[in-house]
């Protein structure tokens, strides 16, 4: 079965945890890879995701001493990544899905324009508060991932995914 480029773009992505390349993202890039992210679906599109940009480079060095990455601290631009949890209609939450999908958008925007990234987000934790106070995010916002954009000055290394007959089945779990 041919691909198509949505699907190259898929199967070809990985996380880069290496340095990068000293070279900026243009500022139109970045904005097409925001606009990705903004794009994902949105439960009951209520819209609880937020995106902030930092490409400058006083801004970038005060991120990099608060959020020491090895990737983050060669990385020529970031992306922070907030959610705000609101109710549905029906009282639910959908916040996380919310934010993952605007996250899988962005890395599939940056795979396709020649960057590679890392989802940083259990490793954000520690410092969520800190860094939402440095980008001056309102207080009903939480800091879920940072996002590090540029091109790879290294080899991508690929790891090993179980065989699809061991997490995906027709008609049943296991079958």
């Amino acid at each position: 079965m041919e691909r198509n480029q949505t699907l190259n773009t898929i199967f070809d992505r990985a996380s880069y945890r290496g340095r990068y390349k000293d070279e900026p993202v243009p500022r139109e890039d970045m904005k097409l890879i925001l606009k990705a992210g903004l794009a994902a679906p949105s439960g009951c599109n209520r819209q609880t995701t937020s995106l902030v940009a930092v490409d400058e480079p006083a801004l970038l060095e005060e991120i990099r001493r608060i959020f020491p990455k090895p990737s983050c601290q060669t990385a020529p631009a970031l992306i922070l990544v907030f959610t705000q949890k609101i109710a549905s209609i029906d009282g639910r939450f959908y916040h996380v899905q919310d934010y993952g999908a605007a996250i899988e958008n962005m890395l599939l925007a940056m795979k396709s324009l020649g960057y590679d990234t890392c989802w940083y987000e259990g490793n954000v934790r520690s410092c969520a508060n800190e860094l939402a106070a440095l980008m001056g995010a309102p207080e009903e916002t939480e800091l879920v991932c940072v996002l590090p954009v540029g091109k790879a000055a290294e080899e991508l290394h690929r790891v090993s995914k179980k065989a699809f007959e061991e997490r995906a089945w027709f008609n049943g779990y296991g079958r």
